[in-house]
C-alpha cells in the first residue's frame, strides 16, 4: 500500500507499507542515493512471507522515486535523517523496529542517531548494508587514481549540466545497463536484480544525482555508530562492492566491534536485489531477536 507522508520540512514522500499493522515487529527499509524503494522489494516480499508476522515499510527518499522533486539545497544526509524519523513517527509510533540501510540509506541511519537518538530507544536491530561511515569524497571505484578523476570530474559536468529539463530522468535503461551492471553490480547477478537496478537509476532525476552528491563527500559518522553498540547490529558488504568496498564495512566493524560483519564473495553494491536470501536472514534474524525480548521495549 502506498501512502504519502510529509517529510520533516512538509515535502511529500512517498511510502510503501505491507503487513498488519498489528504485527509484533515493524522493518523500516532506507534505500541508497540514485535508486528508490524498489530496490528493497524482493527482501520485503521474503520477509513477509517469513514465519514470523512483519510490517515492512519503504519510503522513497525526497527527489527519489515518487517522493516529491525538492530544492537542492534540502539533498542532504542530514535532512534525510529528519525526513526518516517523521516517516518512523507517522508510519510506526510505537512497538519494536528493525532498521536497515542501503548505501546512502545506511548513512541516513547514522545520521539519524546524530539528530534524533530518541528514535532509536525503540529499535532492536540494524541492518548495514553496502554502506560507509565517511571516506567517500576519496573513492576511487576500484580505478586507477586518474581514472577515478577522469570519472568523477564526468559526473559532475554530466549531472550538473543546465541542459537537463525540470523532471528528466537519467536515460533510457537498455542504453544504461552495461556501464550500471559494471558499477553496481557483482557476478553473475539475476535477471531481476539487473532490472530493478537499471530501473531505478535510469528513472532517477540528474538534479538528484547532482544535488545529493556534496552531502555524499562530507559524510563522516564514525562517532554516531556509538548509538548503535548496544543494539543488535549486522554489517553486509560483498567483495565486488566499487561504491562503498569492503574497506568501508571494515571501518564501520572498527568503530563498532559488537556488529557482526559479513562479507558476500562475489557481490556487488547492489545485495538488496544480488543477495536476497543472505540480506533476509541477517534481517529476519535480527526480528526474532526482537521478538524474543532480547531487548527491553522503551
Amino acid at each position: 500500500m502506498g501512502v504519502t507522508v510529509p517529510g520533516a520540512d512538509g515535502a511529500p514522500l512517498n511510502v510503501e507499507i505491507d503487513g498488519p499493522v498489528t504485527a509484533p515487529v515493524t522493518v523500516v527499509l532506507a534505500h541508497g542515493w540514485t535508486l528508490d524503494g524498489r530496490t528493497w522489494g524482493p527482501v520485503a516480499r521474503s520477509l513477509r512471507g517469513g514465519r514470523a508476522p512483519v510490517r515492512v515499510v519503504r519510503p522513497d527518499h525526497r527527489g527519489h522515486g515518487r517522493s516529491a522533486v525538492v530544492d537542492p539545497t534540502t539533498m542532504t544526509i542530514e535532512q534525510l535523517a529528519d525526513d526518516l524519523a517523521e516517516v518512523i513517527a507517522v508510519t510506526a509510533p510505537a512497538g519494536p523496529l528493525v532498521l536497515a540501510g542501503h548505501s546512502m540509506g545506511g548513512m541516513t541511519l547514522m545520521a539519524m542517531a546524530e539528530r534524533h537518538p530518541e528514535v532509536f530507544d525503540r529499535v532492536h536491530g540494524i541492518a548495514l548494508v553496502s554502506t560507509a561511515a565517511g571516506g567517500l569524497a576519496a573513492a576511487t571505484l576500484g580505478l586507477p587514481p586518474w581514472a577515478a578523476a577522469i570519472f568523477q570530474g564526468g559526473e559532475r559536468a554530466l549531472y550538473g549540466s543546465a541542459r537537463w529539463k525540470a523532471g528528466e530522468r537519467l536515460g533510457n535503461a537498455r542504453l544504461l545497463s552495461p556501464a550500471l551492471s559494471w558499477l553496481l553490480l557483482g557476478e553473475r547477478p539475476t535477471a531481476e536484480a539487473r532490472r530493478i537496478t537499471v530501473e531505478t537509476v535510469a528513472a532517477c532525476r540528474p538534479a538528484t544525482v547532482a544535488g545529493f552528491r556534496p552531502t555524499l563527500n562530507a559524510h563522516e559518522r564514525d562517532a554516531a555508530l556509538a548509538t548503535f553498540a548496544e543494539i543488535p547490529t549486522a554489517v553486509l558488504v560483498g567483495t565486488k562492492d566499487r561504491l562503498t568496498p569492503v574497506a568501508a564495512s571494515r571501518r564501520i566493524h572498527d568503530a563498532l566491534p559488537s556488529a557482526e560483519l559479513a562479507v558476500l564473495p562475489g557481490a556487488g553494491h547492489m545485495l538488496p536485489v544480488e543477495r536476497v536470501p543472505e540480506v533476509v536472514g541477517r534481517i529476519g534474524a535480527l526480528v526474532h531477536g526482537a521478538t524474543g525480548g532480547m531487548r527491553a521495549t522503551a
